[in-house]
């Protein structure tokens, strides 16, 4: 078991490795709009996970992601050299890359939080003309006491 401390440093020095190869070193076109996000090391330091997300080439053009875990996968072997060459550590780690899926779910999260705003304002909309169901006045009339209240519920009056 290691510290804590020292594996989030670790994981840290792997992505900054990964990421800084994928830009000047690995001249795969695959790879070319492939961005690191985070990694992750085991408490052992013998398995690195490293979170990556793919740009398309133009706005509107959707990430090849596929096309970016081949070229990953087929540039594992020379990352897990250069990281080695750089941490210095005993194990060099294995390395697993996985597409993070953050950027996706924030999207889908912003989507309905519009669409939640969007309903709101239907029902504040619908709200400033509305007039209130039923009387002006929806509360009771007090009640006036009458003979027949006063006298105890206790003691009945015998016929």
């Amino acid at each position: 078991m290691v510290d804590p401390a020292r594996a989030r440093k670790l994981a840290k020095r792997i992505g900054t490795i990964v990421a800084t190869a994928i830009d000047h070193e690995i001249k795969d076109p695959r790879l070319a709009f492939v961005t690191i996000t985070d990694t992750k090391v085991t408490n052992d330091l013998h398995d690195a996970t490293v979170y990556y997300t793919v740009m398309g080439e133009k706005v509107d053009s959707a990430p090849d992601v596929e096309a970016a875990a081949a070229g990953l996968e087929k540039a594992k072997g020379v990352l897990r050299s250069k990281v080695g060459a750089g941490t210095g550590v005993r194990f060099t780690p294995t390395l697993t890359f996985v597409a993070d899926t953050v950027p996706d779910t924030a999207r889908h999260m912003e989507e309905l939080l519009a669409r939640a705003k969007a309903a709101d304002d239907e029902v504040a909309k619908a709200r400033e003309n509305a007039q209130p169901a039923g009387d002006a006045d929806p509360y009771k009339e007090p009640r006036v006491a009458s003979d027949e209240d006063e006298a105890s519920p206790d003691v009945r009056e015998a016929d």
